[in-house]
């Protein structure tokens, strides 16, 4: 029997699906036929295709596990949840960490993972081949200097998938994380221009770096992410779960 990456009628929820990598994921999940159900901040909810639904949430606010629980209540049955919600904090080494900031940090790049999952475990099961995509990094499991805080939120997230899979796993739902490395969104890039307004080296040069560190000569894409992304909420990864994907172009 054939196995399809046609998501046709299937509910798709994104958290962090106003731009960057949730957006890419969201467009590529709709260019196959999901229905895309987008959580993010009321800002970035602005400009979404009107055939999205698109919902206010924001991962701090202690109330955010109970909103999504009754989203699910609503939808039944989602076969996608992507929890790629996420926040970077600016590079800080060890004897430089704030305490809010960690605070802030982990309960959107960690709580934030474990309450989507889980409040959407039960409509994950219900459609019968759910797939749950935790939006990691290669921060995952590598580090770099000044990210003390992000690569354990990081590190952490990666755990939080993992017990997924196997608390989910006999409920027919299969959990895995992307981990992208470099990749140019808006996001990074207003990083490398700000690090070149304090001395650091000319944006293009910066990107030219990082590519150069790749086996293929270029940064992995955002479309390189929401392509391996489609692949897994679709059922030709019915045999998946519990993994760690890279994306990075391969780093040497």
């Amino acid at each position: 029997m054939s196995v399809t990456q046609d998501l046709t009628g299937r509910n798709a929820v994104i958290t962090g699906a106003g731009g960057g990598l949730g957006r890419a994921i969201a467009d590529r999940l709709a260019a196959s036929g999901a229905r895309i159900v987008a959580l993010d901040l009321q800002q970035m909810l602005e400009g979404l295709p009107a055939g999205w639904e698109r919902i206010a949430l924001d991962l701090t606010d202690p109330a955010a596990e109970a909103q999504m629980r009754a989203i699910a209540d609503r939808l039944g049955k989602v076969s996608v949840v992507v929890a790629n919600a996420g926040l970077v904090p600016p590079w800080r080494g060890l004897t430089e960490l704030e305490a809010a900031e960690w605070h802030r940090v982990m309960t959107v790049n960690v709580w934030g993972v474990a309450i989507t999952l889980g409040s959407f475990a039960d409509a994950l099961a219900a459609s019968g081949h759910g797939s749950g995509i935790v939006m990691a990094s290669i921060n995952g499991f590598r580090a770099h200097p000044k990210q003390v805080l992000y690569t354990a939120s990081k590190h952490a997230a990666i755990g939080v998938m993992r017990a997924a899979a196997m608390d989910l796993g006999t409920r027919g739902i299969r959990v895995n994380a992307l981990a992208p490395g470099p990749v140019a969104t808006d996001a990074l890039v207003s990083r490398i221009v700000a690090r070149h307004a304090a001395s650091g080296p000319v944006p293009e040069v910066a990107l030219g770096a990082l590519a150069a560190e790749t086996m293929l000569g270029r940064m992995a894409t955002m479309a390189d992410v929401a392509n391996l992304a489609h692949f897994l909420a679709s059922d030709a990864a019915a045999g998946l779960t519990g993994h760690v994907y890279p994306v990075e172009a391969g780093l040497a």
